[in-house]
């Protein structure tokens, strides 16, 4: 529960998935992380993520220090909320995405500095999204993935639903289950309640992480399972821990987390902390950026299997809760692949609803509507017997559309820093929805309420 938010924020800011929190009275810097958990002595050797790209689907990057350069970051279509609005595309006005990307790639402290993030946004500036945009984002990413100057070899997701759907079933599992056998590492947060998986995570073939703390990093033998981070079940439990807590990362002066929770900057207010599945997903995505550089021929099921293989479980922890326990960068890179490293749990069909797919979480429109049932965020009516093969096949993108509808420019040049979207109309208008206005309304019960990047609330000390 929130310790510093205070009564109001509380009451306001349920985020749906459990986030972790903002506000904290505690640093913990990555460059410390950097030099205990391993990265640190795998860049001193050269092996820094370069020629690995990362897809990012999330709330956008700001250009800020550390990130905005061309070796560091590429724009993909803006598929969010705030495009329709006519706001700057792909900037992340929120503040969540561009923590996750100085994690991930940061030339100040990053795990995998020499990566390239692929900045996929989705999120709004309140974290607005809808399943149908993170659906769309990944068979994006996967449809691109070698153009011309792209190596995209990682998809890091800290989005999940509180969905119950059979990962069989499920749209989105079938999404990510996709880019994983077109050979791009799916690596998705667990979520921050404490209890179930969120979706996509519940699905078997994807890294799904959990948090940990490190307390102090120079001392492996506080570490702990983080209270937030949710455990699974036995039949479907985390795969890997990562420092979740406190961790520094890039600050969006101004975004909604800037404004809402002042107290979670750091560092003379050059960078901000939070606490979450999130920052640990972001954690494994850079680790495996490290493996795919300096052993470029594995596959999606290997890495998984070394991470899981290599890691250094917790005493005490149950099996669920942790999987194989704390990643450790340096012994993956030094480990053998393990034999006969190939995943064969059933596979998801995707022909189940979308709706279910959704769970609780709903965007809703300025006259109260409810966007639900089996259409996407554009009106289009969703046929998932239609569109799984072509996810499947990496051809649910043509040009610019995607499910019958243009969602972006037809052409994509990762030398450019600002994509080419064109959307059919700047209010989020449709004949299916009757010239509604479709926005978050971020704090009312049964609409989005921001509450889906891994986390159930976004309270006071919670991003911590």
């Amino acid at each position: 529960m929130a310790a510093d938010a205070g009564t109001a924020v509380k009451e306001r800011a349920d985020f749906g998935s459990k986030f972790a929190e903002w506000n904290t009275t505690r640093n913990v810097l990555r460059t410390e992380l950097n030099l205990t958990m391993g990265p640190a002595a795998a860049q001193r050797s050269g092996v820094k993520g370069t020629g690995i790209d990362v897809a990012l689907i999330d709330t956008g990057v700001a250009p800020v220090k550390h990130i905005n350069t061309a070796d560091a970051l590429v724009n993909g279509p803006d598929l969010s909320l705030d495009r329709q609005a006519g706001m700057p595309a792909s900037v992340d006005g929120y503040g969540h995405g561009t923590h996750l990307a100085g994690i991930i790639a940061g030339r100040d402290a990053g795990v995998a500095p020499g990566s390239r993030i692929v900045n996929m946004k989705v999120g709004a500036s309140d974290g607005a999204v809808d399943v149908s945009q993170v659906i769309a984002a990944i068979d994006w990413t996967v449809a691109h993935r070698k153009d011309a100057g792209m190596n995209i070899r990682v998809i890091n997701l800290a989005y999940g639903t509180d969905s119950e759907q059979l990962y069989t079933a499920s749209p989105l599992t079938h999404a990510v289950e996709s880019a994983w056998r077109n050979g791009i590492v799916v690596v998705v947060s667990a979520g921050n309640d404490a209890g179930a998986l969120t979706n996509p995570a519940t699905d078997p073939y994807v890294i799904t992480v959990g948090s940990v703390d490190t307390n102090d990093p120079y001392n492996a033998a506080d570490d702990a399972l983080a209270p937030f981070s949710a455990v699974g079940t036995a039949a479907r439990g985390v795969d890997v821990l990562a420092p979740g807590t406190s961790i520094t990362s890039l600050r969006v002066p101004a975004g909604m987390v800037d404004t809402l929770y002042p107290e979670s900057r750091a560092v003379f207010d050059l960078y901000t902390k939070g606490s979450g599945t999130s920052q640990s997903a972001a954690w494994v995505s850079g680790a495996v950026a490290l493996l795919l550089q300096a052993r470029p021929e594995l596959t999606p099921d290997e890495v998984k299997a070394l991470l899981r293989t290599t890691a250094r479980p917790l005493t005490g922890v149950a099996a669920n809760a942790q999987g194989g326990g704390v990643i450790d960068i340096t012994k993956a890179l030094a480990t053998p692949t393990p034999p006969n490293a190939k995943q064969t749990f059933k596979k998801s069909t995707g022909t189940g609803p979308i709706e279910a797919s959704r769970g609780t979480a709903h965007l809703s429109a300025d006259d109260g509507s409810i966007l639900s049932g089996e259409i996407d965020v554009m009106g289009q009516a969703w046929v998932g017997s239609t569109w799984a093969p072509k996810s499947t096949a990496g051809t649910a993108w043509s040009g610019g559309t995607w499910n019958g509808n243009t969602w972006a420019g037809s052409d994509f040049d990762p030398s450019l820093t600002v994509d080419g979207v064109v959307w059919s109309a700047r209010t989020w208008r449709s004949a299916s929805w009757n010239a509604r206005t479709w926005r978050a309304d971020l704090w009312a019960a049964r609409t989005w309420r921001s509450e889906l990047w891994a986390a159930r609330t976004w309270r006071g000390d919670g991003w911590a």
